[in-house]
Parts: C-alpha cells; sequence; structure tokens
C-alpha cells in the first residue's frame, strides 16, 4: 500500500472516529476489523465505532483503496463520485462537524485536508 493511500485512510478513519466519538458516544460501539484492510496499522490504534459509522468507514475505505483516477484529487474536487448518494452526504456531514472540532482543538494539519 502506497504512503498517500495510507495517509488518505487514516485521516478518513481519523474524522470518522471523531464524529462517532462525539455524535454516537460509546452507545454499541465495537472494535473495528475490516478483511481487506489492517484498520489498526493504518490508525495506529484500537478503532472503536458504532454500526453505522463501521460501515461507512468500511466504505470509504473501500472507495479509496479503489479509485481509478491518479494523481487522486480530493473526492469533493473529482469529475467521478463514486460513493453511492446516502454515503456521499454522509461522509460530506462527517468531514464538515470532523474538521471543524480537528481545527478548533489545535489539529491545523487537518485545515490543508479540509481545503484541499
Amino acid at each position: 500500500m502506497d504512503h498517500k493511500l495510507e495517509q488518505d485512510l487514516k485521516t478518513l478513519a481519523l474524522f470518522i472516529c471523531t464524529y462517532c466519538r462525539h455524535r454516537h458516544g460509546d452507545v454499541g460501539v465495537s472494535r473495528v476489523a475490516f478483511k481487506t484492510h489492517d484498520v489498526e496499522r493504518i490508525t495506529g490504534r484500537r478503532v472503536m465505532l458504532c454500526p453505522a459509522c463501521t460501515k461507512l468507514l468500511s466504505h470509504a475505505f473501500v472507495k479509496r483503496a479503489n479509485c481509478p483516477i491518479e494523481p487522486k484529487p480530493a473526492c469533493k474536487h473529482c469529475p467521478e463520485h463514486c460513493y453511492h448518494p446516502s454515503y456521499r452526504e454522509k461522509i460530506r456531514e462527517v468531514m464538515k462537524y470532523s474538521g471543524r472540532r480537528l481545527v478548533l482543538s489545535g489539529r491545523l494539519d487537518y485545515l490543508f485536508h479540509l481545503l484541499f
């Protein structure tokens, strides 16, 4: 797996974890494990999500890992939208919410991700 892909997957996991922790709390969370990706190695920690956020993360990982466009643009600037429309709306909501939270908590490196 190349470094750019791994960094994108790590960022997706961070954004979804932040969203889930603040919006869904600890209700029904379980450890995330996929057959296709070693989530703990990619993120560097154990990932705990609710079932809905686990499903969103799985969809995001598959779509990002199989993106046919090189070099990969930001999804919001992509000419081909590969996310299912319901997941696309949800990931927008997650990015908007988590991006603000991470920037306000001092994670300015994610401001770059939000803008580009």
